[in-house]
């Protein structure tokens, strides 16, 4: 890795968080602070969630993608309200979801779940914005293992997205539980892309995933290194490739923490290129990816200490209204 991508993008061991005090804690804040202030993206090592967890779950995603076209499709919604199961090659357009912007199709599937361990009796679940947020899952029953492993994934990133946002409250001089009520009901969604091999040139303009911000306060990815790649724009507005380390996460900051923090953290542009045409062949990608959302109701607003002499620069607006209308005009495909 060279000086700039280790400029742009930091290596953070998180694992003075679970095995130290007070002073290493505060440590790893700093470094994710100015990580989130000069980029808004940085690599995780030290985590702890269990490799054959991760391996077994990239296995199963993988036979997912391998099997026949109409078997893949079986596991549709039917319904663009219903941000659940299966996206065909050519279905989404990140970069739509930034507003007055169209552009050509992502060169990826998408197979997206939500959260599945709950408790739908609680009334919280039965409204009816909840019955779309909440709406069951869609498990392809023809790839054993598929559900349990999915499931046991989600509950890992929960944990550590947990610890990611408790680092995140200390690196704003917060109380380390500031963000819990925000999270105790969260609407997080995972994710696993399939980047095809391109063996046939790319529509004009089009790229396996446009670019885009995320939408919500983190995302957790655990990528495949492989030509074509995760790209970062940064402040001096280059595109920098993000680094690939063995056993580790990238973590981005979204639209929201952005929002929380009234700029003072970055939800970066970012993108997946292309791989080089004579790679094109083998360059099949998978990425593993847990999108961490606030509770569905939570009003997001300009963290007091982050307001400074000019005041909040956001009007204050809940998870749902932001994600529903950006995953909207993702969806807003025009092949």
């Amino acid at each position: 890795m060279n000086d700039k991508l280790k400029s742009a993008v930091p290596v953070i061991d998180i694992s003075g968080y679970f095995t130290g005090g007070t002073e290493q804690k505060l440590e790893i804040a700093r470094q994710i602070d100015e990580a989130a202030r000069a980029v808004g993206f940085f690599v995780v090592s030290g985590h702890g969630v269990d490799t054959g967890l991760i391996e077994d779950t990239h296995r199963v995603s993988k036979a997912f993608y391998d099997l026949p076209q109409e078997g893949k499709n079986a596991c549709y919604s039917g319904s663009q309200a219903l941000y659940r199961g299966y996206f065909a090659l050519g279905g989404l357009a990140a970069s739509q979801s930034i507003e007055e912007r169209k552009s050509a199709p992502d060169y990826r599937e998408m197979y997206v779940a939500a959260k599945q361990r709950f408790d739908r009796s609680d009334p919280y679940y039965q409204t009816e914005a909840a019955s779309r947020i909440f709406a069951p899952n869609i498990w392809p029953q023809v790839i054993p293992g598929f559900e349990d492993t999915w499931v046991r994934y989600y509950a890992a990133m929960e944990q550590l997205a947990s610890t990611l946002i408790h680092l995140c409250a200390l690196a704003l001089k917060l109380p380390e539980d500031w963000f819990d009520t925000k999270f105790a009901r969260h609407m997080s969604t995972m994710a696993v892309t399939n980047y095809p091999d391109q063996l046939e040139p790319p529509l004009p303009g089009q790229l396996r995933c446009g670019a885009h911000t995320d939408y919500g306060a983190l995302t957790l990815l655990m990528a495949e290194d492989k030509p074509g790649g995760l790209e970062v724009l940064t402040k001096d507005g280059e595109w920098a490739p993000v680094p690939m380390v063995p056993n580790t996460f990238i973590v981005n900051l979204g639209d929201l923490m952005q929002r929380w923090t009234n700029d003072a953290w970055l939800s970066s542009m970012h993108r997946v290129a292309n791989p080089p045409s004579d790679k094109a062949e083998n360059s099949r990608r998978q990425s593993l990816i847990y999108f961490l959302h606030p509770n569905h109701d939570a009003v997001i607003e300009c963290i007091p200490s982050c307001a400074g002499d000019e005041g909040a620069r956001y009007e204050p607006i809940t998870t749902q209204r932001h994600l529903f209308a950006k995953i909207s005009r993702m969806q807003d495909v025009k092949n």
